[in-house]
């Protein structure tokens, strides 16, 4: 886990997340997750290559397509997928602060892709989780 002072000054500074995998499937962490970082304030931009939308947001084929860029990259795909997606994220025209791969997601590859371009890379950890116990007066109450 990163130094929790940089985390929560990066948490505190984003305004837009892309969540790559994204599904409003209820009962599933993505689902969970997304609405999580809606109600706490966040733009999301849900990245999937077949949905035309997620949680009534349109949903983006690629990280390329997305209007604007965006502070943090959360991921939701298997490891295995984790370097095609930094290499994406290295293609792109704007850098994000931050590339999050979800509990249970780690991936030395990307890991290593990203270490020297000044993206924080955080590996197996729950961004809701370490919101609500990093900022636990940012989150609203979910209803």
């Amino acid at each position: 886990m990163q130094d929790h002072t940089e985390l929560r000054k990066l948490l505190e500074q984003a305004r837009r997340i892309a969540i790559v995998g994204a599904k409003d499937k209820p009962g599933q962490a993505v689902d969970r997750v997304g609405r999580y970082l809606m109600n706490a304030g966040y733009e999301v931009y849900p990245v999937h290559p077949v949905r035309a939308t997620v949680w009534g947001l349109t949903a983006y084929p690629h990280l390329a397509a997305l209007p604007c860029p965006v502070d943090i990259i959360n991921l939701f795909r298997a490891p295995e997928y984790c370097p095609d997606h930094a290499r994406e994220v290295l293609a792109l025209p704007w850098r994000p602060s931050l590339f999050w791969m979800q509990l249970g997601i780690r991936s030395p590859e990307a890991r290593a892709l990203l270490n020297s371009t000044g993206i924080t890379v955080v590996e197996d950890a729950c961004i809701m989780v370490e919101h609500a116990r990093l900022l636990p007066n940012a989150a609203k109450t979910q209803g």
